[in-house]
């Protein structure tokens, strides 16, 4: 019944953030098509990229994996007083240090650029350009961490659609500040930082209602002497980075990338686009529902439920992450043509960007499974050994996108990513294994091998039925639109039908039976 609880929970969030990501392509597409590959949309790239860093680090990434397992705590402790507190404490404490952070970052915005994206101070133009992008942009750090509390709590609180659905906001705003405001400026890419903006205030404002409803934020007050706060601080500390160490190699990507041609910046992005796909509707939604559960089970004394949460998603990652990484591998191109190439995105920008979605799709797996992994060790509330991992992962891609970037300029680094992130991944398991945290069920041996052969059938029709690329970019957006929905529903439906050939059943994912 857990597995089943889990995977309806895991559903909701997916379809709540498909929604949103859907929208992030129409964004996505709008801006390739006004703004292309060029100067004006690469310094977008970065001073959004820059925030959004800190976002994960302040935001949904290190603070909700330090704050899931204490507010879960205190909430298995049962008194409401003592979570109220919490709340208004780590509220109060949480939004007096993002002000700090947000007027340093609009204060030394030249020097964060300068910092992440190196390249760019050759070039006095795209320098300022960008400067004044991240001024604009900044402040949405403050409101959509405050957002990201928001979306903890109400996880905690079996509330996930609302949470999943609230980016999507963000979405439609950039959508209406480029198709409606960005005609009117004399910079139209100024339009796109002012939409950030605009998004992070809309995201706020949705969740403040449901929190207000919820009941838990009555009091907030800077205290940093509150113990629940002083926990959280300390989890915090090294979460901070092992938490982010696939968006630091993102970021280490675009400094690399901005000595490298013009346009490198805006392929990686597209490209990442693309791959976040399948990472944020699978990926992130089963790690938003999996942390509360690990960190309910252990604050309730029971590893062996644990364990076979972990076991669950681990099984339930190799059935959705392998034939969606094949997939994207070999659609790379089609899918960016069709979504992308129109106006001002030209059909070499699309091969550029298909090496480096090639590149990234090779690491996608691994990039769900550290989502699920690391929660393994918050929910215990272990920061140190993903820490630990994280900057093994971390100096990894550095020596890999210095040895890779030469021969292979931006896919390089996009396979440096991904190359890393299995290291993370496995270097996790690992460690999952020998504390006893995780314990495999049986029937992995048998299950591997029929998903790996149900994915090998899939592309073998996906490689049957994919045209030339010149063909493709000769349709108009309806045929290229036929044509890639066309190949997505036939390889899911060979992938699919061939799982149930080989005895994987749908009760199986419910019940967290798939192999035994």
């Amino acid at each position: 019944m857990l597995s089943k609880s889990l995977f309806q929970s895991t559903a909701v969030v997916g379809q709540m953030t498909l929604i949103s990501r859907v929208l992030g392509f129409v964004r996505d597409v709008v801006i390739a098509r006004i703004f292309g590959a060029g100067i004006a949309a690469d310094a977008f790239f970065v001073a959004f990229k820059i925030p959004n860093l800190f976002r994960r680090l302040f935001g949904e990434g290190a603070f909700s994996q330090a704050f899931v397992p204490v507010l879960t705590e205190y909430k298995t402790a049962g008194d409401q007083d003592e979570v109220v507190d919490l709340v208004g404490a780590t509220a109060g404490v949480l939004t007096l240090i993002l002000f700090f952070v947000v007027v340093l970052g609009v204060l030394g915005a030249p020097i964060f650029i300068a910092v992440f994206a190196p390249g760019f101070t050759a070039d006095a133009e795209k320098w300022e350009l960008a400067t004044l992008l991240l001024r604009i942009t900044f402040p949405y750090l403050l409101f959509i961490s405050v957002t990201a509390l928001f979306g903890s709590l109400l996880n905690t609180y079996g509330r996930f659609a609302l949470p999943a659905l609230t980016p999507a906001l963000l979405n439609i705003a950039l959508i209406g500040a480029a198709l409606v405001l960005a005609p009117r400026l004399e910079q139209p890419v100024v339009a796109l930082a002012i939409g950030v903006f605009i998004g992070g205030i809309l995201q706020f404002a949705v969740q403040f209602g449901a929190i207000m409803r919820l009941g838990v934020l009555r009091r907030v007050r800077v205290n940093f002497a509150h113990p629940g706060v002083r926990q959280i601080l300390r989890l915090m500390g090294p979460a901070l980075f092992g938490v982010s160490v696939g968006q630091i190699n993102l970021m280490i990507d675009t400094l690399i990338a901005s000595f490298l041609t013009v346009g490198s910046i805006s392929w990686l992005y597209y490209s990442d686009r693309l791959m976040e796909f399948p990472l944020g509707v699978f990926g992130i939604a089963l790690a938003t529902v999996v942390l509360p559960s690990l960190s309910k089970q252990h604050a309730d004394g029971d590893p062996e439920t644990f364990s076979a949460t972990l076991d669950w998603a681990l099984r339930l990652v190799l059935i959705i992450g392998l034939p969606a990484s094949l997939a994207l591998a070999i659609l790379a191109e089609p899918m960016l043509s069709t979504l992308f190439q129109y106006g001002a995105l030209t059909e070499h920008d699309v091969t550029m960007a298909g090496r480096s979605l090639v590149a990234y799709s090779t690491g996608l797996t691994a990039f769900i499974l550290v989502k699920v992994l690391a929660p393994g060790f918050y929910a215990k509330q272990d920061t140190r050994t993903p820490v630990r991992i994280g900057i093994i992962a971390m100096c990894t891609n550095i020596v890999l996108n210095l040895a890779l970037v030469v021969p292979l300029a931006h896919g390089g680094l996009a396979l440096a990513t991904s190359l890393s992130a299995f290291l993370n991944a496995g270097l996790l398991l690992k460690a999952l294994l020998a504390n006893g945290s995780y314990r495999p069920r049986g029937g992995w041996t048998a299950y591997t091998l029929k998903v790996i052969a149900a994915a090998a059938i899939m592309c073998l029709v996906l490689l049957f039925m994919t045209v030339e690329q010149d063909l493709w970019t000769a349709e108009h957006a309806p045929g290229r639109a036929l044509m890639l929905a066309q190949l997505i529903a036939a390889g899911a439906a060979s992938y699919f039908v061939a799982l149930f050939a080989f005895g994987v059943r749908p009760g199986h994912l419910l019940h967290g039976t798939m192999g035994d």
